[in-house]
């Protein structure tokens, strides 16, 4: 998938706003996947998914943190995720309509923090880039 420059630059600035916020980001995300999304937490019954816990934030900020190596990487999302990529498809087995329901967390929570900077055309950049992050790490299913 190829983005404008535009779509580049509104993933980027938003990417910028995030970056020294990836725990918090990432645990709020994974937080309002679960709530919203119950049947999700299949995949979390390990962690202690209570509000603030040190499960949430590490691996939200794992999580937030693959999505800025990714938009560091908008020209090759493929190279920049294989690992990823590998490791859900073979190791974790997550269902792959699951990245498309945290893919809509992160796009809210994103909304929630900087609603002045996520207008209608940054939000469909992120839509798109997070639908080809998606993608990508759907991929290696087959």
């Amino acid at each position: 998938m190829t983005f404008s420059e535009a779509e580049k630059a509104a993933i980027i600035s938003i990417w910028g706003k995030v970056s020294g916020h990836v725990d918090e980001i990432g645990a709020e995300a994974l937080e309002r996947l679960v709530l919203s999304f119950p049947q999700s937490k299949t995949y979390f019954s390990h962690f202690d998914l209570s509000h603030g816990s040190k499960d949430l934030k590490s691996h939200g900020g794992k999580v937030v943190g693959a999505i800025g190596n990714a938009a560091s990487h908008l020209d090759n999302l493929d190279g920049a995720l294989s690992a990823l990529s590998d490791l859900h498809a073979h190791n974790l087995r997550v269902d792959p309509g699951n990245f498309r329901l945290l893919s809509h967390s992160i796009e809210v929570t994103l909304a929630v923090h900087f609603p002045k900077e996520f207008t209608p055309s940054v939000h469909a950049a992120w839509d798109k880039f997070l639908s080809a992050v998606s993608s990508v790490l759907v991929s290696k299913y087959r």
